[in-house]
């Protein structure tokens, strides 16, 4: 006996009696296969049938030229890309060495990739000709943008606007804001004001407020109306003061105490060296300040002031269109004095002082009628009459009968209720009106924004 074949013999008896190791089972076992009952191995994979084709995937760019090449129908075919070659089966072994007859053939264990997915798929195609690579690069051009990059806002929940005072605005401060019931009728009338007022304009607009009586509220129209205008706007205002008769424009917008401690520069000063003016910063040396609104003071000597003439105002008008958007100009109380011509020339529209007393309604009905009269129908038609009841009258006055006429001969009436912050004729500061006030100066600012747009 050969001395290998002694060698297996000596083994063979030695393990005879001894417990063999239990073979470890293959865990990668294939959907639906059971285990062999003797040995714990799995049973040899099913060899896959070579007869059929596996499926193959196109590639990404394989699929957007077929897309384009769908759309491509009415013009010119393109060439087809070439066809993905067949995959090649395995080579089968010419020969498998025979297994001991006591112990099964032991089979590679199937892979577990392709036992859950199925066959391979095949390499992706040839790349397709030139044409159909332009086409996918235009179906990729052309395809839609999805909606979270074109709208952002659509992951963002809308919210109601904050209330402000009132019940509602109550209850949100009480609650910390977890109550929200959203403002009132009163306040979206509020916002829209502000809305109105707020608009961007194009261009520079010039609104003239004037009367032909004094004392029923035109200078401290003309400073509510700027500070408010300056409150809501973006670009700050400026007012003009072109009263003849020394005008209180800026001790109305600043304090006279004030006023009388800065450089009390004029009109007249800005008219002697208009020419080296050339920026914002050279003419904010013959402006004044009452918060964002800026003020042209005008002059205070009576032997000058009515030396205003329509050609210099025009000037002034000229060099402040290069720098604000809005300009109301504050004039005397008559249209025939010198500089009223090149006013009206330059008024996009206007504002007519009024107030309750019988002889103010009169003058205001005067003051349209004139215009009219004079080649300014459209700025009479288009007016806005402001009644402001700064001196009550008696009861014996029908102020419902004086709205209704004044109201059918302009584009709008506003009524400004008496308050003493205005009937004083000293400083105008919002801040200090009362809310009704107020508001009536968001519908005048809100009037005038209307006429330039």
């Amino acid at each position: 006996m050969p001395e290998s074949a002694d060698k297996n013999a000596r083994a063979t008896a030695h393990n005879a009696g001894q417990p063999q190791p239990r073979r470890r089972r293959d865990l990668r076992r294939p959907a639906g296969a059971s285990p062999d009952a003797r040995t714990g191995t799995m049973p040899a994979a099913a060899t896959p049938n070579n007869s059929r084709t596996a499926p193959t995937r196109r590639s990404s760019w394989a699929e957007a030229a077929a897309v384009a090449d769908a759309q491509a129908q009415a013009g010119a075919t393109p060439e087809a890309p070439a066809a993905a070659p067949a995959p090649v089966p395995a080579a089968v072994p010419a020969s498998v060495p025979a297994q001991p007859a006591d112990r099964p053939a032991v089979q590679p264990a199937a892979n577990p990739a392709t036992s859950r997915r199925g066959a391979v798929p095949a390499e992706p195609s040839a790349p397709p000709s030139n044409v159909s690579r332009q086409a996918a690069k235009l179906a990729a051009a052309d395809a839609p943008i999805s909606d979270f990059i074109t709208a952002p806002g659509s992951f963002v929940r809308e919210q109601k606007p904050r209330p402000r005072g009132g019940f509602r605005g109550a209850l949100y401060a009480m609650t910390g804001g977890a109550i929200n019931l959203g403002p009132g009728p009163r306040q979206r009338e509020e916002d829209e004001l502000g809305r109105r007022i707020s608009r961007q304009l194009q261009g520079s607009y010039n609104t003239a407020v004037l009367s032909l009586k004094g004392g029923i509220g035109k200078t401290s129209t003309t400073v509510g109306v700027g500070l408010t205008l300056a409150e809501f706007r973006g670009d700050a205002p400026c007012a003009i003061d072109a009263n003849p008769d020394s005008g209180d424009l800026v001790e109305r917008a600043l304090g006279e105490g004030i006023y009388q401690q800065s450089s009390p520069r004029t009109i007249t000063d800005l008219l002697k060296n208009i020419d080296s003016v050339d920026s914002l910063t050279a003419l904010a040396r013959y402006m004044h300040h009452a918060g964002r609104l800026h003020l042209i003071a005008g002059e205070q000597d009576p032997e000058v002031s009515d030396s205003l003439t329509a050609e210099e105002y025009l000037r002034i008008r000229k060099l402040i269109s290069g720098y604000y958007s809005v300009a109301l100009t504050d004039c005397g109380t008559g249209v025939t004095h010198n500089a009223m011509s090149g006013i009206l020339q330059s008024a996009d529209n206007l504002v007519i002082a009024a107030g309750y007393a019988v002889s103010g309604a009169k003058r205001a009905r005067s003051t349209l009628q004139w215009l009219a009269s004079h080649g300014y129908e459209d700025l009479a038609r288009n007016a806005i009459v402001v009644i402001t009841d700064k001196d009550e009258v008696s009861s014996r006055v029908d102020k419902d009968a004086i709205e209704d006429h004044l109201s059918g001969i302009c584009r709008q009436l506003i009524a400004v209720p008496h308050d003493r912050g205005v009937a004083d004729g000293d400083l105008v500061t919002l801040d200090v009106l009362k809310p009704e006030t107020r508001r009536a100066y968001k519908e005048i600012a809100a009037a005038i924004v209307d006429g330039y747009v």
